[in-house]
């Protein structure tokens, strides 16, 4: 991993009103890492991840993606740092008016100015990459849930973005689609290099995928672990993060 991080929060600060969400959370990621950020429900997890990304304006505290800081006020250094990232929302967020190539297609014409041969052809490369290809004709409502989880993981990575956003993507699938989904996200890292920040709760994909886990925690609204999550599984001396990795209840 290169010593500069690739994604960089500093003293990040989200308020809804009178409500502290975050509190001055410092977090980097490196090129190449897998991070899964987690924690109970309702502690932020995907607020700090719209965040991150710029679907949100902080109340205070800066975010930069390989550089640019996407919570400057510039238009042009945040267009910047959105070219870098990939972004797989929570329910997919396809269009289901669209076939699964124009979905893909749309940030590839919106950005690239390629031709529509090229685009095409790129279209047809990343569907391929998601396991998809034959598909690229259907729409969404004629696909299963696994699939379209991956043709959004596909209209996701269409850009080849440095940096890869995903929101839950093993939420609501059966184990087998899981287990499925997990390893996509294994060979895209090893066969691309993608960075890739994961917010999921599930237990068995932060085991498989990621090589850190960020824990945050509602109470003090900033993190409360970070590490390898076989260490914190097993060596945490947070007592409600050892219970979190082990999936052991809460004595009341």
């Amino acid at each position: 991993m290169e010593k500069n991080p690739v994604i960089q929060v500093k003293n990040l600060v989200v308020r809804y009103g009178d409500k502290v969400i975050l509190d001055h959370i410092n977090f980097n990621v490196f090129k190449g890492e897998i991070v899964a950020v987690l924690g109970a429900s309702g502690c932020g997890k995907t607020t700090f991840l719209r965040h991150i990304v710029g679907l949100g304006k902080p109340f205070s505290g800066n975010v930069f993606i390989d550089g640019d800081e996407i919570t400057s006020d510039n238009e042009d250094t945040f267009r910047s740092a959105i070219r870098k990232i990939g972004i797989l929302f929570q329910g997919g967020a396809l269009f289901g008016s669209m076939t699964l190539a124009e979905n893909v297609a749309l940030p590839i014409t919106e950005y690239s100015g390629l031709p529509k041969n090229a685009v095409a052809h790129l279209v047809r490369m990343k569907l391929d990459l998601v396991n998809l290809a034959g598909f690229e004709n259907h729409l969404p409502s004629e696909i299963s849930g696994g699939m379209k989880k991956r043709a959004a993981l596909a209209r996701a990575l269409a850009l080849n973005p440095k940096i890869l956003f995903l929101d839950e993507p093993s939420a609501g699938l059966d184990p087998i689609i899981s287990a499925e989904i997990d390893e996509l996200i294994l060979s895209i890292n090893q066969r691309i290099g993608t960075t890739i920040v994961m917010v999921t709760h599930e237990l068995e994909s932060i085991f498989r995928v990621a090589r850190r886990a960020v824990m945050l925690d509602g109470n003090i609204k900033n993190i409360i672990a970070d590490g390898a999550p076989e260490f914190l599984k097993n060596h945490s001396p947070n007592p409600f993060v050892k219970q979190f990795f082990n999936r052991e209840a809460r004595i009341v």
